[in-house]
């Protein structure tokens, strides 16, 4: 199958990079959501990430405008009727893409893929909302996407072999690293990673130490790039919620229960760095 047409169901931060890496593989791009408002702020990412691969040199101001040519602005879905693939991108609510795969299998071409971005939901539960499961896959990408090189697949219960091999090939034109996982609750990434995450906000809803003294902590004692505190204002609070929600649900292990600071920042409206608040103050 040849993938020629790619669709990106949501431009916020994760949906907007996808649709760079894809146009920059050279694919003709689609950039889709609620209305031109929220496509137009995704592009101007893309124009700000493009401008900085040009002034680090790894593109030249004529690839970057010949990367932006081949990114269409969409607010209707039914766009995706000429679609090869569609990538879905939006929020971490099993019924908020359940409808919308509901509505893709009904517009979009029968050979076409319905990929999900999701970091924790059942790809077999999303794919149950169409007629089409064995073209149904999981294809999350990690953030920020145009730098960071995993692409964890899942499949599904019922995605095919084909589809599967479509996908790994299209992560390698993306110049990402495709790596396998099983359709469970979190996958691997998430399902390590949050465990951290929220074994750091309990250390400081504990007093254990204070936010920078944690993501110190980790940073020079385990040598990761960024603290668990910060990059989990990167990620979202709300989106770091839901997905410890999915693994408390799914697993039913206490290990993953979720702190209440946590639950008190997100309804506080403190997300991290899309709101200008989280652990830190970005205001």
């Amino acid at each position: 199958m040849d993938i020629k047409k790619i669709m990106v169901v949501g431009a916020g931060q994760m949906g907007s990079g996808i649709a760079q890496v894809a146009a920059q593989a050279g694919f003709e791009t689609v950039l889709h959501d609620l209305n031109l408002d929220i496509v137009n702020k995704g592009l101007e990412t893309i124009k700000k990430s493009l401008a900085k691969f040009v002034e680090k040199g790894k593109i030249t101001e004529a690839e970057k405008n010949e990367i932006l040519g081949r990114i269409k602005p969409s607010d209707s879905l039914k766009n995706a009727a000429d679609c090869d693939l569609v990538i879905e991108a939006v929020v971490e609510k099993m019924e908020v893409k359940a409808k919308i795969f509901a509505e893709l299998d009904q517009i979009a071409p029968p050979h076409a893929i319905l990929a999900t971005n999701t970091s924790s939901l059942p790809i077999t539960e999303i794919a149950a909302t169409t007629k089409r499961p064995e073209r149904v896959i999981g294809m999350h990408f990690m953030n920020p996407v145009p730098l960071m090189k995993l692409v964890e697949i899942i499949r599904g219960l019922q995605t095919s072999d084909e589809v599967y091999q479509v996908i790994e090939e299209l992560s390698r034109k993306m110049d990402k690293v495709p790596v396998e996982c099983k359709d469970v609750p979190g996958f691997v990434s998430n399902r390590v990673l949050q465990v951290m995450i929220n074994e750091a906000i309990w250390c400081l809803y504990e007093g254990v130490a204070s936010v920078e003294g944690i993501d110190t902590i980790m940073k020079l004692g385990m040598n990761h790039p960024m603290g668990p505190l910060a990059l989990a204002d990167l990620i979202g609070l709300d989106t770091v919620l839901a997905i410890l929600e999915v693994l408390y649900n799914g697993y039913g292990d206490p290990k993953y229960r979720p702190c209440p600071l946590l639950r008190q920042y997100v309804k506080a409206g403190w997300l991290g760095r899309k709101t200008g608040r989280g652990f830190y103050n970005y205001s």
